[in-house]
């Protein structure tokens, strides 16, 4: 099962070239040209648009190890920009587009950055709010060729700069074979912000050895799993690029291994985009798998009776799972596993039943070729991921932090242990300090923060291991589980430990409750502040003859993206809204020891929102934002 072609290191313009040459005619790009139409690009095509690419920075003086950043949302034109910077021997830093143009200036000053590829124009007037207050600026390249660009030179649309350097190489043959050749696998190849919550943010260096070893660590598991990501493969791309976990996870594994990437409209779109891609496999993060299973959900239990049985096929799944899971939990999920082995009689005829009238139609919501998901970013719980096991749809959680260039941990398919981050990959070391946070050292880890080495000296042992800052312990067969973040702990007035990410994650799969940010620190117990599935619950109870006033139900988005992001308070207040979400608090705390318990909770007229800084771009909560600006509601919560 091994290839050992994907397993090679080198840089990444050497990996991305000769895959061009190995898959010239397969499909590399596939992407939305309308409400129903694609398009797609080959290799060939993909690669002769990043050598012209890297031919117009070359003119236009970009030398090794320049800066230049990218800030887009996914698109095709995103590979284009990281590969054309990357071949040049240049340096990409990544920039969300959700983020302020403060927070965008500070990223292109700190890191010097000479290029800047933009979107649209929406990140043009973001640069332009800001253009002289960034002095290194040489050159802004637009996507959208249809974008107005103002009278200024250092302006120029992406079909501008692809014929600068068609101009260029003819006129300086080989200068692009020769920028790439030039580069070696200790050179820098990109510089990752991390989205702190306190202070600016610090810009992780990593080389094309780490990228690349990252990638090798992943296919070996793959392989060593009995699976490998080929060129048949097609990779629903949906998480934001400039997040180190979709860049190489999905983005630089798909490359390496000659598969087909296919653009989401946006995460809201994903469900809707599983049908138009038919994705064999993805990247993803446990809200989106939150999401994805309410949309199973749902969309099984329009009726009572379709409630009714998708309710007593989870219940049939679940049991299957607790039968084939060890003495440890682990529970095979290989390939080549039969879920109906060593079933009893009764339990195999029922999980026929259960697959053939509930979890056949289920999978075909994911398009029909899906083969396995990734999960990363923050932990996966455990009762979610058994819910997905149950319908037969493989998630393989990973752990790692942009520092790791992702994954130093990683679950086997064939041994899949719920709730925990897998056995430490080959390529790394991993020990547990005194007070249990998770030390890791080895090929993938970043070489240090930019500019900052007060910071890159705090954040290693003074043996070379990397602190991760998360709480972790050993399970059985050297697998680990994250605890939680060592910061976002919360210690009651009492002394006791709570962790907040064991209580959040008690409510992956409430029925009513949408987001939720738990509070305790220095306080006598735990409260919460609670979002609630807006949507539904006005559906819901439309049914019952309940409504609400319409001019303080505020919605934003069109079609599937339309969500409700904010309600009045005779939402908030009304006694039957109080009375489900009471529903999924009590079967949570039935879950949780007493000290962990949530004793009372404050319903929320809003969603937390990235906009207001309250979740990262990967969608976890930042909860001292989130407490910070619900100060007031918390307050009166231990008042009461």
């Amino acid at each position: 099962m091994f290839k050992r072609d994907h397993m090679r290191i080198c840089t990444v313009p050497q990996m991305f070239n000769e895959t061009v040459v190995r898959y010239g005619e397969r499909r590399c790009q596939w992407f939305k040209t309308g409400p129903t139409e694609t398009s797609s690009l080959t290799y060939d095509e993909v690669g002769r648009i990043v050598k012209d690419l890297t031919g117009g920075l070359l003119s236009l003086g970009m030398a090794k190890q320049d800066r230049a950043a990218i800030m887009s949302y996914n698109c095709p034109e995103w590979l284009w920009a990281d590969m054309s910077i990357l071949c040049a021997g240049a340096v990409t830093v990544t920039i969300y587009p959700s983020l302020s143009a403060n927070e965008m200036k500070y990223i292109i000053n700190n890191s010097d950055a000479k290029f800047f590829y933009v979107r649209d124009e929406e990140g043009l007037d973001k640069v332009l709010s800001c253009i002289d207050e960034m002095p290194t600026l040489e050159k802004v390249i637009v996507f959208d060729n249809n974008c107005p660009l103002p009278d200024d030179s250092r302006f120029i649309n992406i079909n501008a700069l692809k014929e600068l350097g068609r101009r260029y190489l003819h006129q300086n043959q080989y200068a692009y074979e020769k920028a790439w050749h030039n580069i070696e696998v200790w050179d820098l190849a990109t510089i990752i912000y991390t989205s702190g919550t306190t202070g600016n943010p610090k810009g992780a260096m990593h080389t094309h050895q780490t990228f690349m070893s990252a990638c090798q660590a992943d296919n070996n598991n793959f392989a060593n799993a009995g699976y490998m990501i080929d060129e048949q493969d097609v990779n629903l791309s949906f998480l934001p690029l400039s997040h180190s976990y979709e860049r190489q996870c999905g983005q630089m594994i798909s490359l390496n291994a000659g598969c087909t990437i296919a653009y989401a409209e946006k995460p809201q779109t994903v469900v809707a985009d599983f049908q138009t891609f038919r994705p064999t496999w993805f990247c993803s993060v446990p809200r989106i798998f939150e999401r994805i299973y309410m949309a199973i959900r749902d969309a099984a239990s329009g009726t009572p009776e379709g409630k009714a049985a998708f309710e007593k096929a989870l219940d049939i799944g679940l049991r299957v799972v607790d039968t084939r899971a060890d003495e440890h939990g682990f529970v095979d999920m290989g390939f080549d596993v039969d879920m109906t082995a060593g079933l009893s009689e009764e339990l195999l005829a029922e999980y026929k039943w259960a697959d053939e009238a509930i979890f056949s139609k289920v999978r075909q919501i994911l398009g029909g070729n899906f083969r396995v998901s990734f999960s990363a970013s923050a932990g996966l719980p455990a009762d979610l991921c058994k819910v997905f096991m149950a319908m037969g749809i493989r998630i393989c959680e990973g752990y790692g932090l942009t520092e790791t260039m992702n994954a130093v941990n990683f679950n086997d398919l064939r041994a899949v242990l719920p709730g925990s981050i897998g056995p430490t990959l080959y390529l790394s070391e991993e020990r547990l300090a005194e007070d249990g946070e998770l030390l890791v050292r080895g090929e993938t880890v970043f070489m240090g923060y930019f500019k900052d080495p007060e910071a890159t000296a705090e954040a290693f042992t003074e043996d070379g291991f990397f602190k991760t800052g998360d709480i972790a312990v050993l399970e059985a067969n050297n697998y680990y589980r994250i605890i939680d973040r060592k910061k976002s702990i919360m210690v009651l007035d009492t002394g006791k430990n709570v962790p907040r990410a064991k209580v959040e994650n008690k409510f992956s799969t409430a029925r009513y409750i949408e987001q939720i940010c738990v509070v305790g620190d220095d306080a006598k117990f735990v409260t919460a502040v609670v979002v609630p599935k807006y949507e539904y619950l006005i559906q819901v109870l439309a049914s019952e003859g309940i409504t609400f006033d319409n001019e303080k139900i505020v919605f934003v988005g069109e079609g599937v993206e339309r969500v409700c992001v904010s309600v009045g308070e005779d939402f908030t207040n009304h006694p039957e809204v109080r009375k489900l979400i009471d529903e999924d608090i009590a079967n949570a705390n039935q879950e949780l020891e007493g000290v962990e318990q949530i004793k009372k909770y404050h319903i929320s007229k809003r969603r937390f929102l990235e906009t207001l800084d309250e979740v990262t771009p990967t969608l976890k909560n930042k909860y001292r934002i989130i407490i910070k600006n619900f100060q007031e509601e918390i307050a009166a919560l231990y008042k009461e």
